[in-house]
C-alpha cells in the first residue's frame, strides 16, 4: 500500500545528501505535494517562449508551462506532438523567477527523465502531447520531481495519485476556448467525492473496498480520500479556460488552482487577459472584483471557441484506459 502521508518505501525517487553538514533528504511526497499546495489559489500559464513567460510572471502567474507549440496548435498542427525544446525551457528558466513546469507524453519515462535532470520545478505528463504508451503511466514514485496529471473522474484521479501524482488537474478539452468539459469534470469528481465520503461516514467498509477494485487503487488510499471528502492532494482545473469568469467560475466549484492554455497568448489581449485572470482566481468570491476582471478584457479578441461535441480529436481521452 502507498502512504498518502509520508513516503514509499524503498522508492528510488526519495534521496538524501549533505549540504553544509546538514542532511537534506529530497523527493519525499511530503516535499512534492508541499510544492503543489504553494501553488494554491494561483494561475499556471502555458507559454512558448521567453517573452510570453515574462508577460505570464508580471501578471502575477504562480507558475509557467513550457510547451513547444500552445494546445490549439497543437490541435490544428496534427502529427506527434513532444516535449518542449531543453534550450527553451532553460532560457526560460534563466529569465522568470517563478516555478517553470514542463510537459511530458503519457508513459514516456525518458521524457520526464530529462525534464527532472533539466531542473523543471514540476512534470505534467499530460493529455495535450501524444501518448508515448496508452495504458501505462509514469511510476512517478522514482522522481524527486513532482508530477500534475490530468484526471477527469475520481477514479483516474485516485489511480494517477496511487502513481505517485503530487497534484492533479481536470483535463477539460485543450486549445478549444471551452470550458464546459473542465466543469463537467470537477462536478464528476465532486459528486463521487460526497459518495465516497457518505459510504465511509457510514461506517461500510465493504463497499470501500468494492470502490477501490472499481477503481483500481489500493484500499488505504480510498479510505483516506474518503476520511477526507477531497483529493489529497490539490486539484487544479485545467482545459478551455479563456475569461476571468471561466477561472472564477471553477473556483466556485472547489478548484485549488487554474491552467490557462490556449486562453492567454492566442487571444489578441494577452497581458490584460492574463493580469485579468490572476485577478478573477485570487477573488473569485468577490462577484464585484471578478466584474472589474472581465471588463479588462474584449471578447472580440477572445481564443475563438470550438463546439467540444463535434471534434475529431478529443485529447482528454488519452490515457484515460489506464
Amino acid at each position: 500500500m502507498i502512504p498518502l502521508s509520508g513516503d514509499l518505501p524503498k522508492s528510488k525517487g526519495i534521496k538524501s545528501e549533505n549540504v553544509e553538514s546538514v542532511n537534506v533528504t529530497k523527493g519525499t511526497s511530503t516535499l512534492k505535494r508541499g510544492f503543489a499546495h504553494m501553488l494554491k489559489n494561483g494561475v499556471v500559464m502555458d507559454v512558448t517562449t521567453v517573452e510570453q513567460a515574462r508577460i505570464a510572471e508580471e501578471a502575477g502567474a504562480v507558475s509557467v508551462m513550457v510547451l513547444d507549440k500552445l494546445p490549439s496548435d497543437v490541435r490544428k498542427a496534427g502529427g506527434v506532438a513532444r516535449t518542449a525544446s531543453l534550450r527553451v525551457i532553460q532560457e526560460i528558466m534563466d529569465s522568470v523567477t517563478i516555478p517553470v513546469m514542463a510537459k511530458c507524453r503519457i508513459g514516456h519515462v525518458y521524457e520526464a527523465k530529462v525534464l527532472a535532470e533539466a531542473n523543471v520545478d514540476m512534470v505534467d505528463e499530460s493529455e495535450v502531447l501524444t501518448p508515448a504508451d496508452e495504458n501505462h503511466h509514469i511510476w512517478k514514485w522514482d522522481f524527486t520531481t513532482p508530477f500534475v496529471n490530468g484526471a477527469r473522474s475520481l477514479a483516474e484521479a485516485l489511480r494517477r495519485i496511487e502513481e505517485g501524482a503530487a497534484m492533479i488537474r481536470t483535463k477539460g478539452e485543450p486549445g478549444t476556448g471551452n470550458v464546459a468539459e473542465a466543469v463537467l469534470h470537477i462536478k464528476k469528481v465532486n459528486n463521487e467525492l460526497r459518495t465516497i465520503k457518505s459510504i465511509y461516514d457510514s461506517g461500510d467498509k465493504q463497499e470501500l473496498v468494492s470502490m477501490a477494485r472499481e477503481f483500481k487503487v489500493s484500499f488505504d488510499l480510498v479510505e483516506e480520500t474518503a476520511k477526507l471528502g477531497r483529493l489529497p492532494v490539490v486539484n487544479f482545473a485545467a482545459g478551455g479556460i479563456a475569461t476571468p469568469a471561466d477561472a472564477a467560475y471553477l473556483m466556485s466549484l472547489g478548484c485549488d488552482g487554474i491552467f490557462v492554455g490556449s486562453g492567454i497568448f492566442k487571444a489578441e489581449d494577452a497581458m490584460e487577459r492574463a493580469r485579468a485572470t490572476v485577478l478573477a482566481t485570487t477573488f473569485w468570491e468577490d462577484a464585484d472584483a471578478v466584474k472589474e476582471a472581465q471588463k479588462m478584457i474584449n471578447e472580440k479578441q477572445s481564443i475563438l471557441g470550438l463546439d467540444v461535441k463535434n471534434l475529431e480529436l478529443r485529447m482528454q481521452d488519452r490515457g484515460g484506459s489506464a
